[in-house]
C-alpha cells in the first residue's frame, strides 16, 4: 500500500512538471520577422508640378467672306491639311467681272479726256507768248488737265477695287494648317460687310498646352525659392511632359513660354502656357491633357520606392523600423511619381529606415529584423517624371 502511494505521487509530480514545461513553451515570443529596409538620404529631387490643361492652336484663322454673293463651290476637303493661299470656296464672280469691265471702260474714258486736255495745254503754250490766247484761257486749260489727271487716278483706283472684289470671290486659306468643317454650303448667301464665317484653319505644329495654377501655389513656390528650399535654373526654362487622356506619355517634351501675371478673379488661378512640337498631329486643339512641369530642383528632397508606400483611399503611409526594432506606421504626403519612386513632401526625415519589402507581414508595435534593401539604380533627378 505504501509503495503504491509513493508511485502515484511520483507520477502526478512528473505530469505537472511536463505540463508546466509545455505551457511555458507556448508563451514564448516568436522570432522577429525579417524585413528589407532602406535608410533615407536627402538628395536633389526634381520639383514636379502636375496640372490639368488643354491643347490650343498657336494660330487659328477664321475664314470669312470679304464680299457679297452666292457660294458656288467648296474647293477643299474638310479636315484636310491646306497651305497658305489654298482656294477654299468660290463665290459667284459674274457680277464682279462686269464691274471690272465697267471700271476698265471708265479708265479708258478718263485717259482719253486727259490726253485731250494735255494736247490743249501743249497747243496753248506757244500762243500765250504771242497773246493769241488769253492768260485766263490758258489757266482754264491747265485746270482741265489737272482735273483729267485726277479722274484718271480715280478711275484706276475704282478698277483696282473692282479687281480686288473679284479676287475676293475666291476665298483662300490665310495660313497653313488643318481646315475645319465648312460653315456654309453651296447656294448660301454670304455678306462681306458682316464677314460671314465660312470655316476655320488651325495651325497643327507647334501647339500650345494651357494650364492653370492657383496663385497660392505660385506664392508658395516663390517663398520656397527665397528660403533656398527650391532652386530654379538660371534661364528659368521649365520643361514640361504631357500625359495624354489615355495615360500615355507624349513623346516630345515642351517648354514653358508664357506665365501670366494676372490672377483670374473667378478662379484665383494664373495661366501657364507651354509650346510643344506636333509633327504627327497627335495633339488636337481642345484636347484635355495633364502636364508635368519640372519647376526647379529641391536640394534636400526625400524619395521612397513606390512599393514601400501603402494606400488607404487617398491617404498614404509607410512602415518604419525604429532603432529598437519596433515597427511604426507613419502617414506621409506624396509629391510627384518619378519613375518607380515617390517624392515625399512631409512625414519623413533623412536617416529613418523605411520598410520596403515585408511590411505586409508585420504590424505596428511588432518587432522586426532589418535586412538592407537594394537602392533604386535610376536617380530621381534623371527621370524627371518621364
Amino acid at each position: 500500500m505504501l509503495g503504491s502511494a509513493k508511485s502515484g505521487a511520483f507520477a502526478l509530480g512528473l505530469f505537472v512538471a511536463v505540463t508546466a514545461c509545455s505551457s511555458g513553451g507556448s508563451d514564448a515570443a516568436p522570432p522577429p520577422v525579417a524585413v528589407q529596409v532602406l535608410t533615407l538620404k536627402a538628395q536633389p529631387v526634381p520639383n514636379m508640378v502636375e496640372l490639368p490643361g488643354r491643347i490650343s492652336a498657336v494660330r487659328t484663322a477664321e475664314v470669312r467672306a470679304r464680299t457679297d454673293g452666292i457660294v458656288l463651290r467648296r474647293l477643299y476637303e474638310e479636315g484636310a491639311m491646306v497651305k497658305a493661299g489654298t482656294p477654299l470656296f468660290t463665290i459667284d464672280p459674274r457680277d464682279y467681272r462686269a464691274q471690272v469691265q465697267s471700271a476698265e471702260a471708265a479708265l479708258q474714258r478718263a485717259v482719253a479726256a486727259r490726253e485731250n486736255a494735255s494736247s490743249i495745254v501743249i497747243r496753248y503754250g506757244p500762243l500765250i507768248d504771242e497773246r493769241a490766247v488769253s492768260a485766263q484761257e490758258y489757266d482754264a486749260a491747265q485746270s482741265d488737265l489737272r482735273q483729267a489727271n485726277a479722274q484718271v487716278a480715280e478711275a484706276r483706283a475704282a478698277l483696282d477695287r473692282a479687281k480686288l472684289l473679284l479676287d475676293y470671290t475666291t476665298v483662300t486659306a490665310p495660313i497653313a494648317g488643318r481646315a475645319g468643317a465648312a460653315q456654309v454650303t453651296e447656294g448660301a448667301l454670304v455678306n462681306g460687310g458682316e464677314g460671314t464665317l465660312m470655316t476655320r484653319v488651325d495651325q497643327v505644329s507647334p501647339v500650345y498646352a494651357v494650364f492653370a495654377e492657383s496663385s497660392a501655389a505660385i506664392l508658395n513656390m516663390i517663398e520656397e525659392v527665397r528660403r533656398g528650399n527650391l532652386k530654379l535654373s538660371r534661364d528659368y526654362a521649365f520643361e514640361v511632359q504631357l500625359v495624354m487622356e489615355n495615360g500615355t506619355i507624349y513623346g516630345s517634351p515642351g517648354r514653358v513660354d508664357f506665365a501670366s501675371t494676372v490672377v483670374d478673379p473667378e478662379t484665383g488661378s494664373q495661366t501657364i502656357r507651354a509650346q510643344f512640337p506636333n509633327p504627327d498631329g497627335l495633339l488636337a486643339p481642345g484636347q484635355f491633357v495633364r502636364g508635368r512641369i519640372q519647376a526647379g530642383v529641391t536640394p534636400g528632397g526625400i524619395v521612397v520606392p513606390a512599393r514601400a508606400v501603402q494606400f488607404q483611399g487617398e491617404d498614404a503611409s509607410v512602415s518604419l523600423l525604429g532603432k529598437d526594432g519596433t515597427v511604426v506606421n507613419r502617414p506621409i504626403t506624396l509629391g510627384a511619381l518619378l519613375g518607380k519612386s515617390w517624392v515625399v513632401k512631409t512625414g519623413l526625415k533623412p536617416g529613418e529606415q523605411v520598410i520596403v519589402d515585408g511590411w505586409q507581414k508585420v504590424r505596428p508595435g511588432q518587432k522586426a529584423q532589418a535586412v538592407k534593401a537594394k537602392a533604386n539604380k535610376s536617380a530621381p533627378a534623371q527621370q524627371q517624371g518621364r
